[in-house]
């Protein structure tokens, strides 16, 4: 972020209506019928002193599901390139088989839409005296599929690949001359033991990844981790699904929670892109 952001408050007018002639008047509830009375905030904020920074949350008590394709989704680009370039974004999909379990655990007929569901959407700004260092928008709760040819990755994508032993390890994110870097990294696979990449594949083999948290028993669950922040300098944000933060080095920063264990052949035969149009396109976009 190169210029400075300036903050506006936004009123919220509430209007009352009168009647010249009073009807009927206020009077308390009581405890126990205050009790029995439910409802959710529309909108809520928090503010937590962090150790370098102070944070402000405004979260909004909605939830939506939805399905939507974009060209492309590219930030914090300069001539030597980008943080984030996703070619043919997608998030949720189309049916093409009705006896698969999809994501959510539900099957469905074919052409129906599996949604990706998001829970109380938040803005997060954090502050370090008195000037902005950064924000986040992000989901309380999320869980879908997302779909694209991913040329360059800044931030954590956080999937597992089963080891030459078949034990599950994190994945780990390099450039093209194979360090391992969580800033414009352009492939993904397992570090030998100097580091660098000993198994890796260009990130655009990952067609589609499921967002959301394995669950152990085969369903997933929803990520209270999935964010998208934009920093002027590292940022320590909260880890809402634990304890711990998650650090944003500056630029651009993808938090990209994933349920998916996957073996070196699957990625190195490409995972299958979603169907994401009405439609079916294939196995490839066009």
């Amino acid at each position: 972020m190169r210029q400075d952001a300036c903050w506006y408050a936004v009123p919220l007018t509430i209007c009352l209506g009168m009647s010249p002639v009073a009807l009927a008047e206020l009077e308390p509830i009581s405890e126990q019928e205050m009790s029995q009375v439910q409802g959710q905030a529309m909108m809520t904020v928090d503010h937590v002193d962090g150790v370098n920074h102070r944070f402000t949350r405004v979260t909004l008590g909605v939830d939506a599901e939805t399905r939507l394709n974009a060209d492309g989704v590219v930030m914090g680009g300069d001539d030597s390139g980008a943080d984030l370039d996703i070619k043919n974004f997608a998030l949720g999909h189309y049916v093409r088989d009705d006896t698969r379990v999809q994501i959510d655990g539900n099957t469905y007929n074919v052409d129906e839409v599996v949604p990706f569901e998001g829970v109380e959407p938040y803005l997060e700004l954090a502050e370090r005296d008195g000037q902005l260092s950064g924000f986040r928008f992000g989901l309380n709760q999320a869980r879908g599929t997302l779909s694209g040819e991913i040329a360059s990755f800044s931030g954590n994508l956080n999937l597992k690949i089963n080891d030459a032993d078949g034990n599950p390890v994190d994945a780990m994110l390099f450039d093209d001359a194979g360090v391992a870097t969580n800033h414009r990294a352009t492939q993904i696979g397992l570090a030998g033991e100097d580091g660098t990449c000993s198994q890796c594949v260009p990130l655009t083999n990952l067609l589609s990844m499921d967002i959301g948290v394995d669950n152990g028993d085969g369903t997933v669950g929803f990520t209270e981790d999935l964010f998208l922040a934009f920093q002027r300098e590292s940022v320590d944000w909260q880890d809402l699904g634990g304890p711990g933060a998650i650090q944003g080095p500056e630029g651009v920063f993808l938090n990209l929670p994933t349920s998916m264990t996957l073996d070196m052949q699957t990625l190195q035969n490409g995972v299958q892109r979603e169907r994401t149009h009405y439609v079916d396109r294939g196995t490839g976009m066009f």
